[in-house]
């Protein structure tokens, strides 16, 4: 089998994700088909920022096979628990949305047990799900051209910085008189 992601074959991109995310898991495996779906559907030389539609796994794979990352700002994470990513152009905000595909999955049981949820781990045949992914490919994904509402294009400009009179770390200060965490936000005791 010659399945190819991005510049990678199936094991490269294997040992990748093992190095990147501590595991190959399924869903990154995926993600790898899903990126390179995506890029080859973009116009050539287009700038482009990334929105992915679950927290889990999926945005590893758009930071390893694209420059878009949460650190740089180009990829936004929305918690919506789909298993799909859009990659759309900085300035025009159209793109193209991939998605996993249950419909598509006939030949590959194995990956609609884990995808669905059908079978614990521990109840999988990981080496066959593995099998699967690399054939089914691309072939289990569909997809569509996007325009991005305004509201979910994140804003990369942090504006002016202060430093919060009741804790003196810097924020922005549009988040108002005090940092977030001054107002109540703070995640530690």
């Amino acid at each position: 089998m010659t399945s190819k992601i991005m510049s990678y074959s199936y094991d490269e991109y294997i040992e990748l994700v093992r190095s990147f995310h501590g595991f190959p898991a399924p869903g990154v495996l995926i993600g790898g088909f899903m990126v390179d779906l995506a890029v080859k559907n973009l116009p050539e030389g287009v700038l482009y920022d990334a929105l992915c539609e679950t927290k889990t796994c999926l945005p590893d794979a758009i930071q390893l096979l694209t420059p878009c990352t949460i650190g740089n700002g180009w990829l936004t994470v929305l918690p919506l628990g789909r298993y799909a990513l859009s990659l759309y152009d900085k300035y025009t905000h159209e793109g193209v949305r991939v998605y996993l595909d249950e419909a598509k999955m006939g030949p590959w049981q194995e990956v609609r047990n884990w995808f669905m949820k059908l079978k614990t781990k521990q109840e999988q045949d990981t080496e066959r799900l593995y099998r699967e992914i690399q054939e089914a490919g691309q072939d289990m994904l569909s997809l569509r051209p996007v325009k991005l509402k305004p509201e979910f294009v994140q804003e990369k400009h942090k504006g002016k910085v202060a430093l919060c009179p009741k804790c003196g770390e810097s924020y922005p200060v549009s988040d108002g008189e005090v940092c977030l965490g001054c107002q109540g936000s703070d995640p530690y005791f």
